[in-house]
């Protein structure tokens, strides 16, 4: 109800906000070619004019922003870029101010100076009815464009400097999602599935209905109908070692109360705009302590989580006679991989597992990005939110897609309630990957077992 009453009197605010702009715009000769050009328009909601107009202003902005096709789109961040960055006059004299007599006021004032035209501008074009929700939109066409042309990077770095404030972790409310949820909820979970597609109603039904079933989501105030996250749970009696049986039409299911694991076996971000927004570590605590005061017998929790570029990785090093991830040994018996159906034959395979995952602990606690960071992307979520890297499983995948992007590895990352917090310092200040035992014993005895682990 206070949602609807906000939103209707935000609504009443633009419109006579409109009405205002539009009489100003009649007293001038100028205003009806200045109304066509977007640049125009955003130089206008800079200008400073009084919020209702400017709420106004910005909604019409957006309208017309959003009825672009792709050239005039991708004009428009060429605009951004070059138009609305920092006044550089500005900037020269508030680093000399600073450099004539450093302080705080004067620091304060190249910071100030130093800040891009753009953030102001989305800041303002946010109070805009639906603001929030078609900039994050702009920023997901942005990276379309971002894909031919790099130029645009500062313009994107606006919106993401932004976003992590507007999306951070204490704005987001985690929502139990079942089968009693709004059907236009439950139609995007099946639409944002990344993980394991969900084929059909009664696909999403069989992953949040039964009892040792969950799904949860976080939302945005600003975007109440759209979830942000969501993670689907299985309980089980034992830690899973493949996908298929928690997937399996016909299983079985089983009560709470005989249940001693949580399996988180999809986590899925749903906004591609909000691409490389952290939305805070911790999140899967947050489900972890939910799901625990729900049920107090679980033990343990856990995620099977895919390993979506470790087959690239791994053919790159199986085509690099200096390899330090493998041996020339592991390089010639990995070259069974190649053979079709090779999953299939079971002595084939028994050859293939053990330099498969020593190959697989040599990526997952050595192999890093440019940055230094581990090169996989689900490691990175994990360990930044405390995880520690449990177990390997060895053809736990065996669909299409698991057996192209890891050749069917799964791995199991462990949320020890205790250890989460040791586990993200460890992480955040060294990038040190915290890992069973059980991992690092397939690098024991070799050049790799030097790594610097937490476990």
């Amino acid at each position: 109800m206070n949602t609807s009453f906000f939103g209707e009197m935000l609504n009443s605010i633009t419109e006579r906000g409109r009405a205002l702009l539009d009489r100003t715009r009649d007293r001038r000769d100028v205003a009806a070619a200045r109304s066509e050009n977007l640049a125009e328009l955003c130089e206008e909601l800079l200008s400073g004019r009084g919020e209702a107009s400017g709420v106004a202003l910005a909604g019409e902005i957006l309208e017309k922003y959003s009825k672009l096709t792709v050239g005039p789109r991708i004009a428009f961040f060429e605009t951004l870029a070059t138009r609305f960055g920092p006044d550089r006059d500005d900037l020269d004299a508030a680093i000399k101010a600073w450099q004539a007599a450093p302080s705080d006021e004067t620091a304060a004032g190249v910071h100030l100076a130093a800040e891009s035209r753009r953030q102001e501008l989305l800041r303002r074009l946010n109070l805009a009815p639906g603001g929030t929700a078609m900039l994050v939109r702009m920023r997901e066409q942005l990276l379309d464009a971002m894909g031919h042309r790099k130029d645009l990077a500062a313009v994107d770095a606006d919106f993401v400097h932004l976003f992590a404030s507007w999306f951070n972790r204490g704005f987001l409310v985690l929502r139990r999602i079942d089968w009693s949820t709004p059907a236009m909820i439950l139609e995007k979970i099946i639409r944002y599935e990344a993980v394991h597609e969900i084929a059909s109603w009664d696909d999403l039904r069989r992953r949040i209905d039964p009892p040792d079933r969950r799904c949860y989501a976080f939302f945005h105030p600003a975007l109440v109908d759209e979830p942000l996250i969501f993670v689907e749970v299985a309980l089980t009696r034992e830690i899973p070692d493949a996908v298929g049986p928690i997937l399996a039409i016909g299983r079985n299911g089983i009560t709470p109360d005989k249940t001693k694991v949580a399996v988180f076996y999809s986590i899925s971000n749903c906004q591609r705009g909000l691409a490389g927004v952290s939305f805070g570590n911790f999140l899967i605590k947050q489900v972890v302590e939910e799901i625990s005061r729900e049920n107090a017998r679980l033990q343990t929790y856990v995620t099977l989580s895919p390993a979506p570029d470790f087959a690239r990785w791994l053919d790159r090093e199986r085509k690099t006679e200096n390899s330090q991830a493998l041996s020339a040994a592991d390089r010639e018996t990995l070259t069974g991989l190649d053979q079709p159906g090779w999953w299939r034959e079971p002595a084939q395979a028994e050859a293939l597992k053990e330099p498969f995952l020593r190959a697989a602990a040599w990526y997952y606690l050595n192999a890093r990005n440019r940055r230094g960071m581990p090169a996989d992307a689900v490691a990175r979520f994990h360990l930044g939110n405390g995880a520690r890297l449990e177990r390997m499983n060895w053809l736990a995948d065996l669909t299409d897609k698991g057996l192209a992007q890891s050749y069917g590895l799964m791995v199991n990352y462990l949320y020890d309630l205790e250890d989460i917090e040791k586990n993200h310092e460890a992480y955040a200040e060294g990038r040190r990957v915290a890992a069973s035992s059980a991992v690092r014993r397939h690098l024991r005895g070799t050049t790799a077992d030097l790594v610097p682990v937490a476990g």
